[in-house]
Parts: structure tokens; sequence; C-alpha cells
């Protein structure tokens, strides 16, 4: 399996992570590890065990076998200390709909302990990254798709994380929604590691360094992006891939 990365301190990493339940194999030993900075799409159909992974590396769920590491803490055995570092934003955001911006920011800034003094600073600053000033008074039920993203992902920033992990961020917007969150994503990825989970293959090309293949709960490639491109283009590389009959050779290949 090709690694990218250097000498830079690893940021998320997992060692052989299983998760089954009962005899269905939801992912099986997946291990990767994203150095400080780095932009990683996790590539794949639906159903390929993305959600599931991602679930296992902030902690979610745990898993059948194996271990995530975030920012070198062990999340089953540290699991608050572990936290502090991560920013997750999951497909469907911790958003409840009766709250304006401001008061679930506000919530979340409280539950995570963080100083008053200290909150209103995050506040002004994730407002502000997230253009969200002209709608914090507003409920968040009566908001668009991408604006309530843009919540979901001021929350996700609010501790100042280190490691950003986001399922499927752009779902559901449309393309000047998907645009903006591109740029979001460029400037955090300058001091920030991101991990994003998607299935389009124009977010892999317009932000990831790096990219993870999964498919059928297994690890399948682990590269540059420039990698994965055949005839310039991802698309031939994605059905190649997921091809049943090509796949376990693809894989023997990648490893």
């Amino acid at each position: 399996m090709n690694q990218a990365g250097g000498s830079e301190r690893t940021m998320i990493e997992a060692r052989g992570l299983s998760k089954f339940y009962g005899p269905f194999v939801a992912v099986q030993d997946i291990s990767f590890s994203i150095p400080e900075g780095q932009i990683v799409a996790f590539l794949g159909p639906n159903g390929a065990g993305k959600t599931t992974t991602m679930k296992l590396l902030t902690g979610f769920i745990a898993p059948s076998e194996g271990t995530a590491w975030i920012a070198g803490l062990n999340v089953q055995e540290n699991r608050l200390e572990a936290s502090r570092h991560l920013g997750y934003l999951p497909e469907n955001g911790p958003l409840y709909l009766d709250m304006t911006p401001l008061e679930l920011l506000q919530f979340f800034g409280e539950a995570r302990c963080i100083p008053p003094s200290e909150l209103k600073n995050r506040l002004d600053f994730v407002v502000a990254q997230c253009s969200l000033d002209k709608v914090l008074e507003k409920p968040i039920g009566k908001l668009s798709r991408g604006l309530k993203q843009r919540v979901g992902l001021a929350q996700a920033l609010l501790h100042d994380p280190d490691v950003l992990i986001m399922d499927e961020p752009t779902a559901g917007l449309d393309p000047n929604q998907i645009r903006d969150f591109r740029e979001d994503m460029k400037r955090l990825g300058e001091h920030k590691t991101v991990l994003i989970s998607t299935h389009i293959l124009q977010e892999v090309d317009a932000l990831a360094d790096r990219v993870l293949f999964i498919h059928n709960g297994r690890l399948i490639f682990d590269g540059p992006t420039e990698d994965l491109k055949e005839d310039g283009s991802l698309e031939q590389s994605f059905y190649r891939l997921t091809s049943d009959t090509d796949r376990r050779a693809v894989a023997g290949a990648g490893e």
C-alpha cells in the first residue's frame, strides 16, 4: 500500500480497524496514518464503509478490532482528551432546528467548557469564518441546506481543533455552495489536518492532496491524488476499483 507524507506529526491514525455486526463485516483491517497539514479524501461508493470508519476514528462507535488515534491519543482510552483535538461534522450534523445558530454555538461552547471570555472570541471567529453573521438570530430549521452545513462546520471549529473529520460535507449543496465550501476547506487546510469522506470525484480533484479509497469495507488504495488518475481523470479509476471482477487484482497491486 502506498503511503504519503513525511516526518510530520501524525494526527489521524487507524491501526487494523474492523467493525463486525454479527456475520456482517462493515469494515475490515483498515490501517493508515495522516500527518499534520494534509487534506485527505476518503473516497468510495455508497455503502463502502466510509461512515463506519469515520465513526470509529472519532470514537462514536467502538471497533471490533484495532485502534484509532487522534493527535497521538488512543481514542478508546482517552476519549475526552482526543475530542479536544477533533472537530467532527457528520453527514447529518448535530443541529437543533428550533435553536438559532448563536444559541447552538453558545450551547456547544459551554458543553466543551470553553471559558466565557475565550468563548466570545471563538464565536466571533467561527461566525466570520463560516459567514453566519446575517443569520445568527434565525431558527436553524428555517435556514437553507448550505447555511445549515455552515452552522455544522462552525460547531466543529468552535474549540479550534487540530483535526477536522467530515462525512459527505457537500451532499445536497448547490454548485455555488459547493464552491464556497471548497474555499473554506482550502483555508482551513493551511493549518489543520482534514479528512473528508465523499463519493464525488470533483471534490477529490479540487481539494485533496491524497486519496484513501475504500470498497466493500477494505482499503484498496492509499496515495497521492495524481497517482489515482487514468488519462487525466478519476472517473475511470473509480470504475476500475469498484468493479467486482477487477477489485481483488487492483487491491493486490496497490498494497
